[in-house]
């Protein structure tokens, strides 16, 4: 890559597409084409086509997709399926029929078994059944791994995929009706010192543990690999994508004190077990991804104070 190779983003108002827009920017990439929504929905596949017709860049990022934490799975599993899929197969296809460079996918460590052995090395894809809540995505992001494994192996296409753990920070969604457990959690603590409620409920038994990635991080990560990797060197060492982890892991129930702290709340934290967990333990195994010269910087208590800071200035109040 150079830093006047045109890059198209896909996704690049969100939290994920928008903080890899911010480290190629920082690394002296100045060269940038976007999808604007709702001009081009992703989905349309004349639409897209039409956007590579005319754009014809030279690098591809998909970091567009439908996302959501276990609620939102759950319930609309239908759109979820739907919607990635039409996304990723647009915007790899087209990849492909315009000659990109390199395409970078970005998938979620969702796509591992429910019982994975631990931590989760790249080879165990497709081993056993996967987690039943969220799994109309989880086949969507593997179909856009094996779409980037083949469109290789028949045509030669430079496509390679990544996995990134559990995200969080700044650009994340704070809706508690489709967010994930970190921007939930700073939600509901906060709403809670806020209206001083004496008890905040949070869904599961607490025990699961969780890895998570602040978003900066992962996105130096993607911007390395892509730099560094090619589709020829990821294939024929017999695995289909890299890992981007911390590789370290906390309980929820650490989670939710550590978050509680951060924010100032000193009410009494009720753990519901009549809602899902998910599954036990999800743990990357980065050691291919620190093979390759990247490790993680933002520990999680600084990378919270961080997103905090983010979610009050989004109120007004920082």
């Amino acid at each position: 890559m150079n830093k006047n190779s045109k890059i198209y983003i896909a996704g690049h108002t969100g939290m994920v597409g928008s903080t890899i827009l911010r480290n190629f920017k920082s690394k002296g990439y100045n060269n940038f084409v976007f999808t604007p929504w709702p001009e081009y929905d992703l989905t349309n596949q004349s639409r897209v086509a039409e956007f590579f017709e005319k754009e014809r860049p030279d690098y591809v990022i998909d970091a567009a997709a439908k996302v959501g934490g276990i609620l939102a799975n759950n319930s609309f599993r239908a759109q979820f399926i739907y919607e990635n899929l039409m996304i990723q197969n647009n915007l790899i296809h087209n990849a492909h029929l315009f000659s990109v460079k390199k395409l970078l996918f970005l998938g979620s460590s969702c796509i591992y078994p429910r019982d994975c052995p631990q931590p989760m090395k790249e080879e165990y894809l497709l081993t056993g059944p996967l987690e039943p809540t969220n799994e109309p995505y989880a086949i969507a992001k593997i179909s856009g791994i094996k779409m980037c494994e083949n469109y290789y192996r028949q045509y030669g296409s430079n496509f390679i995929s990544v996995m990134p753990t559990n995200l969080y920070g700044p650009g994340d969604n704070f809706d508690l009706k489709s967010s994930h457990v970190i921007p939930a959690l700073i939600r509901k603590f906060h709403e809670a010192k806020k209206k001083s409620s004496h008890q905040v409920e949070v869904w599961g038994t607490g025990k699961p543990k969780r890895e998570f990635l602040y978003v900066d991080d992962m996105a130096d990560a993607c911007v390395h690999i892509l730099e560094i990797l090619e589709a020829e060197e990821l294939y024929s060492s017999g695995i289909t994508h890299i890992n981007i982890g911390s590789g370290n892991e906390i309980s929820i129930i650490d989670l939710a004190n550590t978050i509680a702290s951060v924010i100032g709340y000193n009410g009494k934290i009720i753990f519901d077990k009549s809602k899902p967990d998910g599954v036990a333990k999800k743990l990357l195994d980065v050691s291919r991804l620190t093979g390759l010269g990247w490790q993680s910087k933002i520990d999680l208590k600084f990378g919270l104070e961080k997103t905090y800071s983010w979610f009050l200035s989004k109120l007004g109040m920082n």
